[in-house]
């Protein structure tokens, strides 16, 4: 079938003018003309007018757009899985971007006293209450959670620009022991996963030994902690998370 240029942009929800525009720079040029010379469009057009939507929808600028529709040996196939991708990675973003917009509102209610730009300056990109509801499900019922937020509550921006000066100092003393060769059951290793576990307990809640071991596996177990760790250096979560065992089983 044979569609006009009036029926394709009313189809695709965009201007007959557009349309003309991508004509003009060769963008989307349709394959058909009428006897008078008017635009007819066909199934290969409107495909190609649906993957340029997408791209657009992305942010991709028309001249990039073009390059990437008129790749040689790419088929449709390709470019609805590149879009597929893209568009994921874009629903995630937004899905974070959703839980600390959420976390705003509920700030108040949480009694949380520093402010939006507070929270920005000690914790940066880094949201904190992400996982916040995660949390409560998993560890809701103990006593170390309800300590924890008891205790979080009352810090103000100070203690929290404190607590993220200790644990960077940490992590670099960390990641250098690391990359010195020190064993993560020696006695450095050890005294800094001891360090750790007192961190803990100084600004959060008591954290015991096997607390503290269960976080060490946690590390390896869940895929965002080690990615925090491996982001500071390739192989600190599985170093971090030994150290801590054989920490807990000599202090023992």
């Amino acid at each position: 079938m044979a569609y006009t240029v009036g029926q394709v942009a009313k189809a695709a929800g965009v201007t007959v003018r557009t349309l003309h525009h991508y004509d003009e720079i060769g963008l989307l040029s349709p394959r058909g003309r009428s006897t008078a010379g008017y635009r007819r469009y066909d199934e290969a057009d409107l495909e190609r007018l649906q993957h340029i939507r997408y791209y657009r929808e992305l942010g991709f600028p028309l001249e990039e757009i073009a390059a990437i529709l008129d790749e040689p040996g790419v088929d449709p196939a390709a470019h609805l899985r590149r879009q597929h991708e893209l568009l994921t990675v874009r629903i995630k973003r937004l899905q974070e971007m959703v839980t600390a917009i959420e976390f705003a509102m509920e700030a108040s209610k949480m009694n949380i006293p520093l402010t939006p730009q507070e929270r920005f300056e000690v914790f940066g990109d880094f949201d904190p209450d992400a996982h916040a509801e995660e949390a409560e499900r998993r560890w809701g019922g103990t006593d170390a959670y309800r300590e924890s937020n008891r205790r979080a509550a009352q810090h103000s921006k100070e203690d929290w620009l404190r607590i993220k000066a200790e644990n960077e100092d940490w992590g670099r003393r960390l990641v250098a022991a690391m990359a010195s060769g020190a064993p993560a059951d020696g006695p450095e290793a050890m005294e800094l996963a001891e360090e750790h576990r007192q961190i803990i307990s100084r600004w959060f809640y008591e954290c015991t030994y096997e607390i503290h071991t269960g976080l060490a596996d946690m590390y390896l177990a869940d895929p965002r902690f080690t990615e925090t760790y491996e982001n500071m250096a390739p192989g600190l979560a599985g170093y971090l998370s030994e150290a801590i065992h054989a920490n807990a089983i000599t202090r023992a």
